[in-house]
């Protein structure tokens, strides 16, 4: 997934208490936040079950790619946005589209509609704002504000690995440790410990 849980999870509560008690009244806020987790994550797997679909034909045909020289990284980019376009799914990876955030501008946006929808099908809550779209593009702004914030200390964990005495390959084993070590030490600065599951 392209976000940790603990940052959805994060995300999640600090939608809660933005539009607590103004845009939303609820008896209980963790169980909104759960919900709306869940939002996010769903919709965040739909990308991880696309790629590893795509994984899983291209495995199919890797002995052809061998024999013709095709690069994997080619024909995987190529697999994934033909089925993109056909599923008519919205891209989550903002890097994909040249966003400075993990997740794009439009699957932001694509995740606050669902979860406007959400809100209003919910039981455990009453919608106070009834203008949908004023209450979705503050959702828009607080999921921005913190996939910002997300940024930085992914590149503050990455610049830390890149001061190593040595050179550390990125996506070798070291590196991913060293990766998830830092970024765990930059959100619990942050107040979001991801160590203590």
């Amino acid at each position: 997934m392209l976000l940790a849980r603990e940052v959805v999870s994060y995300i999640s509560k600090q939608l809660v208490k933005s539009l607590t008690p103004a845009t939303i009244e609820t008896s209980n806020p963790d169980l909104v936040a759960e919900k709306i987790a869940e939002v996010i994550s769903e919709e965040l797997a739909v990308e991880d079950r696309l790629n590893d679909e795509v994984r899983d034909l291209l495995s199919q045909y890797s002995e052809y790619m061998r024999r013709e020289g095709v690069s994997y990284q080619e024909m995987f980019r190529r697999i994934k946005n033909t089925l993109i376009s056909q599923r008519k799914v919205v891209k989550a990876s903002g890097r994909d589209t040249g966003d400075a955030m993990k997740l794009s501008r439009d699957k932001v946006s694509d995740m606050s509609h669902k979860i406007i929808e959400m809100l209003r099908k919910s039981h455990d809550l009453r919608l106070r704002n009834k203008d949908s779209n004023a209450v979705r593009l503050e959702i828009v702004r607080q999921m921005t504000e913190v996939l910002m914030t997300e940024e930085k200390v992914d590149r503050a964990a990455r610049a830390k690995i890149r001061t190593q005495k040595r050179d550390i390959p990125e996506g070798s084993e070291e590196w991913d440790i060293l990766l998830r070590r830092y970024y765990a030490e930059e959100l619990k600065k942050l107040g979001i410990d991801i160590a203590g599951r």
